[in-house]
């Protein structure tokens, strides 16, 4: 009966599969979106200010971030998680498959949301007369929050991968 139960808490593991396949299709929105976007700034381009181009610009560098972000999760959350990706020897491959565990994923995670955050901030503050001063201080509270937890990540992260190695270098002995 243990047996049965394990095996399939193991192979529970594939439900994430669909999951990881449905971030593909949002890829494909985001894609549509961009280009939409693009569309949107070549048509317009010489009737916007310089301010409505920059704003139209980290639009698109916040969506690519963004795809980015979701290709990590995708690819990175299946490896580790479902199955390792068989790729056949002549593909190319990302040099970062295979080699981010859960805690590399959570602070590269953390950090593209800094970054995006950044650029949302950014377009906030050039175009900081459409918003009130309360709506800019939530803002600018909650990209500090995005950085403060980042770095609390980064330094726990730090500190249980540093706790591992001393428990390894404390069994192996001297």
């Amino acid at each position: 009966m243990e047996r049965l139960i394990e095996r399939l808490m193991y192979s529970a593991r594939w439900l994430l599969a669909p999951m990881y396949l449905g971030l593909a299709l949002v890829l494909v929105a985001l894609l549509l979106t961009f280009f939409n976007s693009i569309a949107d700034l070549l048509i317009d381009i010489f009737v916007l200010s310089e301010i409505a181009v920059i704003l139209q610009v980290l639009t698109l560098i916040d969506l690519s971030l963004v795809a980015g972000l979701i290709v990590m999760v995708m690819y990175s959350g299946y490896e580790n998680f479902v199955s390792k990706l068989d790729i056949d020897e002549g593909t190319e491959k990302l040099s970062w498959l295979g080699k981010m565990d859960s805690g590399t994923l959570k602070a590269k995670v953390a950090a593209s949301i800094v970054a995006i955050s950044s650029i949302q901030l950014l377009k906030i503050f050039m175009d900081a007369q459409s918003y009130d001063n309360d709506k800019l201080m939530w803002n600018v509270l909650m990209h500090l929050t995005f950085v403060a937890s980042a770095f609390f990540m980064g330094i726990l992260d730090c500190k249980s991968r540093q706790s591992g190695a001393n428990k390894y270098t404390k069994a192996k002995g001297p």
